[in-house]
């Protein structure tokens, strides 16, 4: 994947969860500047999502841990084992939001 490959693959999923979440009701904040996208819950935690374009990975910093996703055909899988990118996000949101949130980089928001 070139850099502006995933440059533009960093803004489908941030802009993805931005507008799931915006659908979906819940209480979050959300604040974006460039390839970051802070999350903030009414518990107090934070997510913080990065696209780190010269390793060309999507990085995901929660109380829960540290986190980096490479592209893998069609999904994002973590480098560590941690599974799917979405699947990572969507329980993490969920736990803090205190409602089951779908997030992905199309931006469906509840099953």
């Amino acid at each position: 994947m070139t850099e502006p490959e995933f440059l533009d693959a960093c803004d489908r999923v941030l802009s993805g969860i931005e507008n799931a979440l915006d659908r979906c009701g819940a209480d979050v904040e959300s604040a974006r500047s460039g390839n970051v996208l802070e999350l903030e819950f009414d518990d107090g935690a934070k997510i913080i999502v990065n696209g780190n374009a010269p390793v060309r990975e999507i990085w995901v910093a929660a109380r829960r841990g540290a986190f980096h996703f490479r592209h893998d055909a069609d999904r994002w899988i973590d480098t560590r084992g941690a599974g799917e990118l979405f699947a990572l996000l969507s329980a993490l949101a969920s736990q803090h939001a205190g409602q089951t949130l779908t997030l992905s980089a199309a931006g469906s928001d509840q099953p």
